[in-house]
């Protein structure tokens, strides 16, 4: 990778924060700048507190090199992923590393304005709890429905009634005071495995089912959100041969309605077996119950239909699985099988499908992850730096 010979102190912090850099030979290679001009500009992130030496780091033929990284310092941002049911908020320092966590039971039928109070509570909570105490100098959330990029306004969600609408971005803001970044779950999540699996993957599609399906694309190293930011959104495509259950869109036999979680759990209960989450579902899963063994593969089955398009088109690196049905072998087994089915063999002879290396924490620290790079971008490290009023993000 290289930058401009024209980059700015802002622009080699961002350098060492992606990891592309790790000394100032790193950053004069990288950007064709003078030692000199590195070294001045090194100093003066070190005096502002951007970066700090952590170490001396292995000779590559000359002097061994002082190791420039991300300081650490008494502030983090708080990053929430909101599921149906549940919160997972997180905190992270400067570094992107969660330095506490916490999952809590949290139901997206309360509303907006308590969900939001609440996760900004539990993220007051774990600040004051750390040992020493931290200062949150921002907050994130990732949603489980489609977000407009241009304002954090949630469009149409599937099960988050009463959501539809509300500018997300700007109630979060009234309730912390600080600032904030809004994101779909998918495509926090696919920022989460791209950040478990380091620069190595730089084009990846990656598939968040559970109660309802999603998608996050990252395209050589960078989310692809669409001119409105729902790019990805397959829960509302058609499914041929589906049955014609009618979706929240108005329409029959979208993936949504016939594949996702919920639609499991709703098709088990009209054959007669009892049961009422998704968990349920898994467990009888576990112990080779025919009926809901069958439908999970036959959910996979049709949820790579929908993806084979993407692979086919878009060509990705590695396909991830996260979510509570990605836990089930029969659902990946028939994702696998319809796409190896459909797909052209030049798109699949290298393809990586699996289970997300990110884990549950993937939407948390994706859309932290977010925040972080907003909060430390280039422009605003060189405002403060010149000494200017900085912008917000």
């Amino acid at each position: 990778m290289t930058v401009s010979s024209n980059a700015s102190t802002g622009e080699l912090f961002r350098l060492v924060q992606a990891g592309h850099a790790s000394s100032r030979a790193d950053l004069a290679r990288l950007t064709g700048l003078s030692a000199s001009t590195v070294t001045m500009r090194v100093d003066e992130l070190m005096a502002h507190g951007y970066v700090e030496e952590a170490g001396i780091g292995p000779s590559k033929g000359g002097r061994r090199p002082r190791v420039l990284a991300v300081k650490d310092t008494d502030t983090v941002v708080a990053a929430a992923d909101l599921g149906e049911n549940h919160v997972v908020v997180v905190l992270m320092n400067r570094r992107g590393d969660i330095v506490a966590e916490a999952n809590r039971s949290l139901s997206l039928l309360a509303g907006p304005r308590a969900v939001i109070t609440e996760t900004w509570t539990i993220a007051q909570e774990l600040a004051a709890g750390m040992e020493p105490s931290v200062r949150i100098e921002g907050v994130a959330m990732s949603l489980p429905g489609p977000v407009d990029s241009r304002d954090g306004r949630l469009l149409a969600p599937t099960r988050m009634p009463g959501w539809n609408g509300v500018v997300v971005s700007q109630l979060l803001s009234e309730v912390s005071g600080v600032p904030t970044v809004v994101e779909n779950d998918a495509n926090a999540m696919a920022v989460g495995e791209c950040m478990e699996r380091g620069p190595a993957v730089s084009d990846l599609v990656f598939v968040k089912a559970g109660s309802g399906i999603g998608c996050g694309i990252v395209g050589n190293g960078h989310l692809h959100r669409g001119f409105r930011g729902v790019a990805g959104d397959i829960s509302h495509v058609a499914i041929a041969g589906a049955p014609p259950v009618i979706c929240s869109c108005g329409r029959a036999g979208c993936l949504d309605v016939v594949a996702s979680g919920t639609a499991i759990v709703d098709a088990l209960r009209e054959s007669g077996v009892e049961v009422e989450t998704l968990d349920d579902v898994l467990a009888l899963a576990d112990n080779a119950h025919p009926r809901a063994t069958g439908l999970l593969r036959e959910a996979g089955q049709r949820v790579g239909e929908v993806l084979a398009t993407i692979i086919n088109f878009f060509n990705p690196q590695v396909l991830a699985m996260g979510g509570k049905l990605a836990t089930a072998e029969s659902f990946i087994a028939g994702v696998r099988q319809a796409i190896y089915t459909l797909c052209l063999p030049m798109s699949t002879d290298q393809l990586e499908i699996s289970v997300s290396a990110a884990g549950p924490l993937a939407g948390a620290r994706g859309v932290g992850w977010a925040l972080l790079r907003r909060l430390l971008a280039p422009n605003r490290i060189d405002q403060v730096i010149r000494g200017d009023a900085v912008s917000s993000i």
